[in-house]
């Protein structure tokens, strides 16, 4: 049985996947019962303003509260202020929401209750540094850490550690209010430290932790941060720390959620539908190897399962910088994927950022097609050339073959689709210099 249109049939797994993660549908059913204090609602991430118009929607007493979402991301709420600043390069406006939200959560007392709403982004939407560090140092490790290949865990563990807000400190400051962390997890295996850096859980990795991430990548810092990592100043909170309230942590919506909900689509169009993984991670273009040679084998030989099939996978990968293109971890793994598979018959894939901005482009991601190649020799385009270049963008886009959504609302990371709509003896197969 052949898909009659893959490229329909791959956007509307995307689009499962997010309408998944929206937290209108997430948040409601996670809601505590009223408490005789305050209600005070906090948060930052790409879909946090999102989460606070649910929570708002939804309940039935007073609240308050202060939330940072990304620009074009924002929310209209009417008890709960939505402030917008930068991502993934944080600037003054994410600054001042951050020294405002510790100011927000100071004087409560045991019988009131914060409600965290953090998502994807939230990292560089709370760029509060640590004494003696300016903003114009956290912009410059940002993007250092961006263009290194860092994984998000490992810029996470940097990041925390130079921070004001971060690694527990917000849940300190929350101190002795109670804490309910809702979460909407972006990052591959779900650990709460690495969603948004974890300001209001503990955090188990250490000074020394951060140190060696630097060391190994060569990314230089300013001298003040050095010492901050060097004598432990910048040590974050851990769980045995008589500061942290009483917390609860509840993931509203992951990549998993979100590739099961693609993999129904799937399976109502009448595929198969295999999910590799939620938490893949590595270089784009490697994974990108790696996923074309399964779905060769899908291909030619029925394994590990037979066509027609759809390889769902989810994760972070990485993307060290080597040109000066227009470029994104999904289109680099894409154009990967493209030149790996080099024209096989009955082939085609999307990846796409479910937040709807893949690195710092507004664009989500890409489709790939069999003819992909082939359209871009005829248009002067050599997608070797543009994946040294890290031009990913421009290459998808000067075909049409973009994947636009605007802002989502939602972020639970990179989603990867391939359908293989040709089993084991088709014929065609093209095997082209790229």
């Amino acid at each position: 049985m052949k898909p009659a249109d893959p490229r329909s049939l791959l956007r509307a797994m995307f689009d499962a996947a997010i309408a998944a993660a929206q937290p209108a549908l997430c948040v409601p059913r996670h809601l505590p019962p009223p408490s005789k204090g305050r209600l005070v609602v906090i948060g930052a991430g790409k879909a946090s303003a999102a989460m606070a118009r649910a929570v708002e929607d939804h309940w039935p007493g007073p609240l308050s509260g202060l939330v940072v979402t990304r620009y074009g991301y924002a929310v209209p709420c009417e008890r709960i202020e939505i402030v917008e600043a930068a991502h993934p390069v944080p600037d003054a406006a994410g600054e001042a929401a951050a020294a405002r939200m510790l100011e927000t959560v100071r004087g409560l007392t045991s019988d009131d209750l914060v409600l965290c709403l953090v998502s994807g982004g939230g990292s560089s939407l709370l760029p509060l540094a640590m004494p003696g560090l300016r903003l114009e140092d956290k912009q410059a490790l940002n993007r250092a850490l961006l263009a290194s290949g860092a994984s998000i865990r490992e810029m996470n563990c940097v990041r925390r550690h130079l921070s004001a807000i971060k690694g527990g400190r917000l849940a300190a400051a929350c101190y002795p209010a109670r804490v309910l962390n809702l979460l909407l997890s972006d990052v591959p295996g779900d650990d709460p430290v690495d969603i948004a850096s974890g300001p209001t859980v503990a955090d188990r990795s250490t000074c020394a932790d951060a140190l060696e991430i630097l060391r190994r990548y060569a990314i230089e810092v300013p001298p003040r941060a050095m010492a901050l990592l060097e004598s432990g100043e910048g040590e974050t909170l851990k769980a045995d720390d008589p500061r942290l309230p009483a917390i609860e942590t509840r993931f509203i919506a992951t990549p998993q959620m979100a590739l099961e909900a693609a993999a129904a689509v799937a399976r109502d169009a009448g595929l198969a539908a295999c999910i590799l993984g939620d938490a893949i991670e590595g270089e784009a273009r490697e994974v990108a190897r790696t996923l074309a040679g399964i779905a060769l084998q899908v291909a030619r030989h029925g394994q590990p399962a037979a066509a027609p099939c759809v390889l769902l996978s989810g994760g972070e990968t990485t993307v060290t910088l080597r040109g000066s293109g227009r470029g994104g971890r999904n289109v680099e793994f894409l154009l990967a994927l493209g030149i790996a598979l080099n024209g096989e018959p009955g082939i085609h894939a999307l990846a796409g950022d479910t937040d709807g901005v893949d690195g710092q482009e507004e664009i989500a991601g890409a489709v790939l097609a069999p003819d992909t190649l082939a359209r871009a020799r005829a248009l002067g385009l050599k997608a070797r050339e543009r994946l040294d270049d890290n031009d990913g963008h421009a290459f998808f886009e000067a075909l049409g073959d973009s994947v636009l959504t605007g802002p989502t609302l939602t972020n639970v990371n990179d989603f990867r689709a391939i359908v293989i709509a040709a089993g084991p003896g088709s014929s065609g197969r093209a095997h082209r210099r790229n």
